[in-house]
């Protein structure tokens, strides 16, 4: 993907080489951090976890390198394991908010300053069915709703061709642009993890999948607007005019000159939302709307510590220290990538 001067200007920058580095330690202690730690990081060793002398959980020692928390389990095996479940979060909450972005933006870019296209009426009719699904509550109410939009759409539009009206039959003229971009701008005025905590909130059972699923619809947003960015820059180019002028469809259009252009793009902003997941899961975890005990997660070991840090500061400073080194490594490594893939550094 990074051609031998993107390669160079990578390997020259002091930031990106401490994100990989912190990146990948990061990734080798979630793989073989539970296997080192050799303890069950949901047992309770009430033997050699808890300290007679104090009544509180083993500072860090030989047996438990990270001490115990307050259940008296191993505080390594436990962060291990958060570390594996807050990068499973982040990397698929990543991909699906990146893809989505990126879909929403360069479908948006591409057709900036068009005149609109027809939308026809069943795709007005599915479109207003996606919304009764969305709202009702009830068993047989969605799919009802689906089918009865659908046909009366349906029956619109053909009435409509028979009656000599073509624009109804055809539906009405839309601003892809327009409409993406207002949506977007509706989903900004809420604050990112303000809606996440929401949205979590009103689950009735928060699961791993659950998890991801409300960072990654959610966290597209920004994603978006880039995207439309970049794809404006790249439809402006000549190639891409005289592809348009040839009668190139649009999507074989979209698929060889767009998507390979905005490639960097994706990879740059993958890195950074990488980070802002991580930071999203553990601050859904620390106030008590992510995953439930006993599965450790860095916000949850976070919050359990905070009572005894003055007694058990390890309980406080393993977690931070370890949100704080995802966070930092994956910004600095996007940081470095970005500037890597800007030619403009030559």
């Amino acid at each position: 993907m990074l051609d031998s001067r993107a390669k160079a200007r990578f390997w020259n920058h002091r930031g990106a080489k401490i994100g990989a580095a912190l990146t990948l330690a990061l990734i080798g202690f979630a793989l073989f951090g539970p296997w080192v730690a050799g303890h069950d990081p949901y047992a309770s060793d009430f033997t050699h976890g808890y300290s007679s002398a104090t009544g509180f959980p083993v500072a860090p020692s030989r047996d438990f390198l990270l001490g115990t928390d307050r259940l008296f389990r191993d505080q390594l095996a436990r962060l291990a394991l958060g570390a594996r479940i807050s990068l499973t979060i982040a990397f698929a909450a990543t991909v699906i908010s990146t893809l989505l972005g990126g879909a929403v933006g360069i479908v948006a870019g591409y057709y900036e300053g068009s005149p609109g296209m027809r939308v026809p009426w069943p795709c007005l009719a599915a479109l207003a069915g996606a919304v009764a699904l969305a709202i009702s509550k009830g068993t047989w109410g969605p799919p009802l709703a689906v089918l009865g939009f659908g046909a009366l759409g349906g029956l619109v539009g053909t009435l409509a061709e028979r009656r000599g009206i073509p624009w109804l039959a055809r539906g009405p003229r839309v601003n892809i642009d327009v409409l993406l971009m207002r949506l977007v701008d509706v989903g900004l005025c809420f604050p990112f993890l303000l809606l996440v905590m929401a949205i979590g909130a009103a689950l009735e059972r928060t699961t791993l999948t659950s998890v991801l699923l409300v960072l990654g619809l959610t966290g597209w947003l920004s994603a978006a607007r880039l995207f439309r960015a970049k794809t404006m820059q790249i439809r402006s180019f000549a190639y891409v005019e005289a592809s348009r002028a040839l009668g190139q469809s649009t999507p074989r259009i979209l698929l060889r000159h767009v998507l390979p252009n905005v490639a960097g793009t994706f990879i740059v902003i993958a890195t950074l939302a990488t980070a802002q997941m991580i930071l999203a899961e553990s601050a859904l975890s620390y106030l008590g709307v992510g995953l439930a005990p006993p599965m450790p997660t860095w916000g949850r070991m976070l919050f359990e510590g905070q009572d005894v840090y003055a007694a058990a500061p390890w309980l406080v400073l393993a977690p931070a220290a370890a949100i704080l080194t995802a966070v930092l490594g994956f910004n600095l490594l996007g940081e470095g990538l970005r500037d890597a893939l800007d030619p403009r550094q030559d």
